[in-house]
């Protein structure tokens, strides 16, 4: 994470897009999840909560590890940070895409709130404004976006699309860390609303004549997902 992080960091600062960077070697397949996996979230990346909830208060609570723990503390800051960037750069391009998406990822941020209610977890986005977090690693970064995308519009897109890939990223590393259906199945929730914003800024930068090149996703990953339409998801139907 602290690599990832790293390397996040050092491209916003040089506002290098590059095909060659990619962290690690976790793969899953972009628009394909196990049976057992609910998926609620639409086209626009809006989870549904309600659903959601439902589902979730049906499992069973089990002991989590220190690294399921780390994973849901860093996780609800980490798609606040996505929340705040979007809320920022709307107001400052006025682009309706940072809009749409920074409420869908208010849905993101309470789908997480969902498991920290359920295991007895402080929340530490609770009482945080705009641009505020605990994680000073998230701060820095947090700045650094700011900064970035509010050069242009451009830059702010590309910071859009970069967000959404890390996310993609460490939500994978977080599901390879735990054994939790519930856990999983918010994560898979919020990846598949990640891989649909993905999709979403790069379309936007493509009408603006740029062509977007992954910066952390492994470069064939990344094309599976644009090459693949919007998702959405089927709702609970039978729970496993």
């Amino acid at each position: 994470m602290r690599k990832l992080l790293a390397l996040f960091v050092i491209v916003i600062l040089l506002g290098v897009v590059s095909s060659s960077g990619c962290v690690g070697e976790t793969k899953t397949e972009t628009a394909t999840v196990t049976d057992t996996i609910p998926l609620t979230a639409d086209t626009n990346g809006n989870v549904n909560t309600q659903e959601l909830q439902s589902y979730i208060e049906s499992l069973p609570a089990g002991e989590l590890t220190e690294a399921e723990k780390d994973g849901l503390l860093y996780m609800v800051e980490e798609e606040k940070l996505a929340h705040d960037v979007y809320t920022k750069l709307y107001e400052k391009w006025g682009l309706q895409i940072f809009s749409n998406i920074a409420k869908s990822e208010t849905t993101h941020v309470e789908s997480v709130r969902m498991l920290l209610k359920k295991y007895n977890l402080p929340d530490p986005t609770a009482d945080s404004k705009i641009g505020e977090f605990k994680n000073k690693k998230l701060q820095d970064l947090y700045n650094k976006l700011i900064e970035q995308g509010m050069k242009s519009e451009i830059d702010a897109l590309k910071v859009g699309a970069l967000i959404e890939e890390v996310d993609i990223i460490d939500l994978q590393e977080r599901i390879a860390e735990t054994n939790k259906l519930d856990i999983i199945t918010v994560y898979e929730n919020l990846m598949m609303g990640s891989r649909n914003h993905l999709r979403a800024f790069v379309s936007q930068l493509k009408n603006r004549g740029v062509t977007y090149e992954p910066q952390v996703l492994p470069k064939d990953e990344y094309e599976q997902i644009i090459s693949s339409p919007m998702e959405k998801g089927q709702g609970m139907g039978e729970k496993p």
